[in-house]
């Protein structure tokens, strides 16, 4: 079923910046004296992400993205570390520079199905989500664009909301036939540098504020499904 806390998801704040490994090293060491890791993360506090982003055969997604479009909204699966028993799918949008999230689980095998161009189960799952991407890969031509791949550390703060996440290795594959094939995913993205990003909700502490500062960097637009798709 989708979920959405209290009825609709609430509206966060995103900043994101792209830093060097060396600014990396030194924000985790001290992100990680000061706040609690994400407890779904291994032992060296990291964990994978694989992600398949949908786009029209236009490209709108990525249009609007990079057009800075003040509305505009995305839909992806994900998955972590190598368990396809937890998938999600996920449907991110903006609104006045707030951003927004629903999810709904699919297992593997609706997944599949999904990626073969089989997509009535989503009309007829009940599911409000699966019900609009159903409609939007109809009425819009929806199909899956490509592949994000990244290890994540992730840092939360309990006053405001914060999360705050580090991601690194970013690696992508074009199209989605590679979806359950992780292995395939050989195109290095971001090399030489991380994303940092920081969500929260109605403010955001002054001690997250301190902690990620970065000298002479400021908040940019930086989508890794962006960054991926210079690949094709």
């Amino acid at each position: 079923m989708t979920t959405e806390a209290g009825g609709a998801p609430a509206l966060r704040h995103e900043l994101k910046h792209q830093i060097s490994l060396r600014e990396d090293l030194v924000l985790s060491q001290r992100l990680g004296k000061l706040f609690a890791r994400d407890a779904h993360a291994g032992r060296d506090g990291v964990y994978r992400v694989t992600s398949l982003y949908f786009d029209t055969p236009y490209d709108s997604a990525l249009r609007e993205k990079l057009d800075g479009i003040n509305r505009r909204e995305k839909f992806r699966l994900r998955y972590y570390g190598t368990d396809f028993s937890f998938i999600r799918l996920e449907k991110k949008y903006k609104e006045n520079g707030l951003c927004g999230k629903r999810s709904a689980a699919m297992t593997e095998a609706q997944a599949r199905s999904l990626l073969r161009g089989d997509i009535g189960f989503l009309l007829d799952s009940g599911d409000p989500l699966f019900q609009e991407l159903y409609s939007k890969c109809r009425g819009k031509g929806l199909r899956p664009k490509t592949i994000v791949r990244y290890d994540r550390e992730a840092f939360l703060c309990r006053p405001g909301n914060v999360r705050i996440t580090l991601d690194r290795n970013v690696r992508t594959c074009p199209g989605g036939t590679d979806f359950f094939r992780p292995e395939r995913l050989s195109l290095p993205v971001t090399e030489r540098m991380t994303v940092l990003e920081v969500k929260y909700g109605a403010f955001l502490p002054e001690i997250v504020r301190m902690a990620v500062q970065v000298p002479g960097r400021r908040a940019a637009a930086c989508s890794k499904y962006a960054l991926c798709r210079r690949f094709e």
